[in-house]
């Protein structure tokens, strides 16, 4: 069975600002970019297409197929309050805690990265491999970063050297209960 993680296309927002479930629309360069993403998947009808209900990955899903299923579970983190403010007007005394436990401490009202990854790991597990189908997962940073810590036995707080452009592809290859990431994995 062949796995293929996608990054969404770039988002329609300045950089220095703090998204997660925030549905955010697309750059004017998404056809270029879904392009791009198109000539790295191998799919054919039979091939599940996933998603993130948010319009930055549900767009890029339609381009491939429109029978998409959509999930919630691979919807980015939740940081509640935080949403849509600039990461520097974010008061010291509430974002320390999470920056020194991002893993563990919950953003107000929100989630905790540990909390992202249970959902995450938990679709896949109920969902993708029962399966058994090729399949496509179009969602974030912060779900592909958990997924492939799990898969990889990685710690948690080290994903984030798993470097993951917009409109990354990744590609697993699960076969005898184990996995392989064939194409696309790189550290930071």
């Amino acid at each position: 069975m062949e796995i293929y993680l996608v990054r969404h296309t770039t988002p329609n927002i300045k950089k220095g600002i703090c998204y997660g479930q925030t549905d955010l629309d697309v750059t004017s360069d998404f056809e270029k970019e879904w392009k791009a993403v198109h000539e790295k998947l191998k799919f054919d009808t039979g091939t599940i297409i996933y998603s993130s209900p948010l319009q930055r990955c549900s767009k890029l899903a339609n381009t491939i197929n429109t029978n998409v299923r959509i999930d919630d579970r691979l919807m980015e983190l939740d940081f509640g309050p935080w949403e849509m403010k600039a990461w520097n007007d974010i008061s010291p005394k509430e974002i320390k805690p999470w920056m020194n436990d991002f893993v563990n401490t919950k953003v107000p009202t929100g989630e905790s990265y540990m909390d992202l990854q249970e959902r995450v790991v938990d679709f896949f597990n109920k969902v993708v491999l029962p399966s058994k189908k090729d399949s496509i997962l179009i969602s974030h940073a912060g779900p592909i970063r958990a997924l492939l810590a799990h898969i990889k036995n990685m710690p948690l707080k080290d994903s984030f050297s798993i470097q993951l452009n917009y409109g990354h592809v990744l590609k697993l290859e699960y076969k005898d209960a184990t996995f392989a990431v064939t194409k696309g994995f790189h550290l930071k």
